[in-house]
C-alpha cells in the first residue's frame, strides 16, 4: 500500500507538521543542565528499551518495569546468560550462516572457481548435490563465453540475442508435473535433470523459487536457489539473518552493539570475495567481541580476511621486501646475519588504505594527532599481513617475504623489526591511546545518547576506557550510570536510522517474518541496504542524514504496507493490536493504539492531526452510508508508526 490519490491531502498535511514542527531536531532541542529533572520510572523503562534494543515489543514495558530497569540492563550486558533458543531455531533455516568462508566457497562456487573448472584447472565435486550447482554455473559460464565470441564477430547478432524478449522455459505440462510432486521428490527430480533442462527450469520459475522450494529442507532450498546464482544465496541469507536477529533476538543489546561495531569497522558486501567473507566476519569477529576489550576487537578485525580484502592490505607488499626484490629464499639466512643488504631497483606495491582507515576511522579519529608519515609507517608495518586464496575462503597468514624490513616510527614509538609482532605492537599502542579512547567513546555516546553528546560524558567514558584497558562493557556501564543518559531531554530525541525504524516497526507490531528479503528491499529503497555502505565510514548515526520529506514518505509507505498486510513475506496476527472487536469508536481505537505502540507518548499535534481525519473514509475505513462500520485499524496504526514520535527513540 502506498499513499496516493485521495490520501494525498492528508499526507501533505502530515509531512508539513512533521518536518516543520517535529523533525527540526537539534535546533529547538535544549541541552541538559544540572537542574533538569530525571525521567519518571515508566519513561525510564521506555527510554532504556528504545536506546538499548531495536525497539520494544508489545508487553516489554510492563515486563521490564516488573523486573526493574537496572536489573534488565545487567542481563543485557551479559548476553551469554540469556536464552535465545527461539531465534536460533529460526536461523536453522539458513545453513550458510554457520559455514566457514571456505565451506561457503566450496558449496556455492564463485566465478573464478567456475572459470578454473572450465579451463580444466579444477575438477567438479563428486557430491551429487554440489555437482548440480557447479554444472548449472558451468552452463551459464559457457553460454556467456559463446555470446562474447559472437559479439566479437557479429555485434548485430549479439545485440539481437541480448534483447531477446523472453528466455525459453519448460513446457507447462512438465512444470505442472513438478508442482504436483511432494517436496523431496521434486528436489530429486531436479537433481536428475540434464543441464539444459535445469536451465529451462530456472527460467520458468522466475520469482516463484520460494514457493517452488516450500517444504524442502533448508539445504535443498539453498541448492535450488543456487542453480541460478550461488553467490546470491550466500548474501541473501546473511541479510536475512541480520534482520531476524534484530527483530527476534532476546539478546537485544548484543545485536545493537554488533551492528554498531560492524558499522565502525565497516566492510562493503559488494566487493569481490567479501561476499563470502562477511558471514564469518560478523559471526566470528564482531559479535563475540561486542562487549570485550577493544584491543582484542581491533586485532580480530585487522586479521580478518574480510577487512584485509576490503581495504586491500592483502595486496600490500614492502618495497624493499624479499618478495619485491626477488631474493631467493635460501638467502634468508644471510639477511638474518646482516650479511646481505636490501637490493634496490625492483619495487613492491605498498598499499596505505588500511593504515589510513586504521588511524582515521578505527582508532584515533581524523583529529587524533597522526600525520601522513604515520600512515605510511603503519602501512609498512602491516605489509605481509595477507590472505591465502581469498576467493576460496582462505584465512589470514603472515608472509614474511612480503614484509617490509627495518625499523618503523609510529606516533613517536620506534617499532623494532619483529615481523608479524610489529603489527600487534602498533595495534596495542593505538588501543591504549587517549585519542582512541575519546574517539570511540564519542561514537558510542552518539549512538546511545545524543547526536552531539555532552563532552563531560565522553570524557568520563574515555577515562573508564583507559583505566579498564578498553573494556567495552565497563565503558557502557559508565555511560548507563551517568545522569546524561537519563536526562528528560534525551527521551525520544534520537532519530531512528532506516534500519532502526523498520525493525522497531516489526517488533512493535509483533510481525511474523517468513521471508525477510522484501524487508531488505524496503531498506534499500530507504537508502540503507544492509552491508551496503561502500565507504569505510559506514552509515551515519545522525539525524541530518536521514531527515527529509522524501525519507518520511518512504517510511510512511512502509508502515502502511506493513499494517495493511501488504508486505510480502510478513504476516501480522489479526489480534495483535488488541483493538476492540467491531468497535465503531475511532477515538477509542486511536487511544488504544497510542498506548500499545507509543506508551501514550503522543503529542497533542500528532493526536489532533490523526483524530481530525478519522472521519475521512480513506482513513477510517468507513463508507459514507455505513457509519457503524469499524475503523480501519491498520491504517490508523500505520499512521502512528509514521508519526514523529515513533520515528524517534
Amino acid at each position: 500500500m502506498t499513499i496516493n490519490g485521495r490520501c494525498m491531502p492528508f499526507l501533505i498535511l502530515l509531512i508539513g507538521y512533521c518536518c516543520v514542527a517535529q523533525w527540526a531536531l537539534g535546533k529547538g532541542q535544549q541541552k541538559p543542565t544540572s537542574g533538569t529533572p530525571k525521567m519518571a520510572e515508566q519513561k525510564r523503562t521506555v527510554h532504556a528499551l528504545n536506546r538499548l534494543t531495536f525497539g520494544p515489543q508489545r508487553g516489554d514495558v510492563d515486563r521490564v518495569m516488573a523486573l526493574g530497569v537496572d536489573r534488565w540492563i545487567q542481563q543485557q550486558l551479559h548476553p551469554e546468560k540469556i536464552d535465545d533458543s527461539a531465534l536460533e531455531l529460526r536461523l536453522t533455516l539458513y545453513p550458510t550462516l554457520g559455514m566457514s568462508s571456505h565451506e561457503l566457497a566450496e558449496n556455492f562456487p564463485p566465478q573464478p572457481l567456475i572459470k578454473a573448472i572450465a579451463q580444466g584447472k579444477e575438477s567438479l565435486p563428486s557430491d551429487r548435490t554440489k555437482r548440480a550447482i557447479y554444472e548449472a554455473q558451468l552452463d551459464l559460464y559457457e553460454e556467456r563465453q559463446e555470446r562474447k565470441q559472437e559479439s566479437q564477430t557479429d555485434s548485430k547478432t549479439d545485440s539481437m540475442n541480448t534483447l531477446s524478449p523472453q528466455a525459453p522455459t519448460l513446457p507447462d505440462s512438465q512444470m505442472a508435473e513438478l508442482w504436483s510432486m511432494e517436496p523431496n521428490q521434486r528436489f530429486q527430480t531436479v537433481l536428475g535433470m540434464s543441464g539444459q533442462k535445469r536451465e529451462l527450469l530456472i527460467s520458468s520459475l522466475k520469482n516463484r523459487v520460494h514457493e517452488f522450494t516450500d517444504g524442502m529442507t533448508p539445504r535443498q532450498r539453498e541448492t535450488i536457489e543456487a542453480l541460478k546464482n550461488p553467490q546470491q544465496v550466500v548474501t541473501d541469507e546473511l541479510v536475512d539473518g541480520k534482520l531476524l536477529r534484530a527483530v527476534y533476538s532476546e539478546r537485544q543489546l548484543q545485536e545493537v552493539m554488533t551492528d554498531f561495531w560492524f558499522n565502525h569497522f565497516n566492510v562493503f558486501i559488494g566487493k569481490g570475495a567479501d561476499r563470502y567473507l562477511l558471514s564469518s566476519y560478523e559471526r566470528d569477529v564482531i559479535r563475540p567481541h561486542a562487549f570485550g576489550r577493544f584491543e582484542d576487537l581491533l586485532v580480530a578485525t585487522a586479521q580478518s580476511p574480510a577487512m584485509l580484502f576490503y581495504l586491500d592490505n592483502w595486496l600490500s607488499v614492502g618495497p624493499d621486501s624479499d618478495f619485491t626484490n626477488g631474493i631467493p629464499k635460501h638467502y634468508d639466512r644471510f639477511r638474518q646475519r646482516n650479511l646481505l643488504s636490501p637490493t634496490k631497483g625492483k619495487r613492491g606495491g605498498l598499499n596505505e588504505n588500511y593504515g589510513r582507515e586504521l588511524l582515521e576511522l578505527h582508532t584515533l579519529g581524523v583529529n587524533g594527532g597522526y600525520t601522513q608519515k604515520d600512515v605510511t609507517e603503519v602501512a609498512r608495518v602491516f605489509t605481509g599481513w595477507t590472505l591465502k586464496e581469498p576467493r576460496q575462503g582462505g584465512g589470514f597468514v603472515f608472509d614474511d617475504r612480503k614484509h617490509e624490513p627495518g625499523a618503523k616510527l609510529v606516533l613517536g614509538h620506534r617499532i623494532k623489526p619483529a615481523g608479524e609482532k610489529e603489527g600487534l605492537q602498533v595495534l596495542h599502542i593505538l588501543a591504549h591511546h587517549p585519542s582512541t579512547a575519546k574517539f570511540v567513546c564519542t561514537k558510542l555516546a552518539t549512538r546511545f545518547v545524543s547526536d552531539d553528546p555532552p563532552p563531560e560524558l565522553v570524557n568520563h567514558m574515555a577515562r573508564t576506557f583507559l583505566k579498564k584497558d578498553g573494556d567495552i562493557r565497563e565503558v557502557l556501564k559508565t555511560m548507563l550510570n551517568s545522569p546524561e543518559f537519563w536526562q528528560a531531554e534525551e527521551y525520544r530525541a534520537k532519530v531512528k536510522t532506516p534500519l532502526e525504524f523498520v525493525v522497531s516497526s516489526l517488533r512493535a507490531t509483533g510481525a511474523d517474518i517468513s521471508d525477510p528479503m522484501p524487508i531488505a528491499r524496503q531498506l534499500q529503497n530507504m537508502g540503507m541496504p544492509l552491508y551496503g555502505a561502500q565507504p569505510p565510514t559506514g552509515y551515519s548515526m545522525k539525524a541530518d542524514t536521514w531527515v527529509n520529506s522524501s525519507a518520511l514518505l518512504g517510511r510512511m509507505n512502509f508502515a502502511l504496507a506493513l499494517t495493511a498486510g501488504k508486505l510480502k513475506g510478513t504476516q501480522l496476527d489479526a489480534n495483535h493490536l488488541l483493538a476492540p472487536e467491531n468497535s465503531a469508536d475511532s477515538e477509542q481505537t486511536l487511544a488504544l493504539l497510542e498506548k500499545t505502540l507509543l506508551a501514550e507518548d503522543v503529542s497533542k499535534q500528532t493526536h489532533d492531526v490523526i483524530s481530525a481525519r478519522l472521519q475521512d473514509p480513506n482513513i477510517s475505513g468507513r463508507k459514507l452510508d455505513d457509519p457503524a462500520r469499524p475503523p480501519n485499524v491498520g491504517m490508523i496504526e500505520g499512521l502512528l508508526l509514521g508519526s514523529p514520535e515513533f520515528q524517534r527513540r
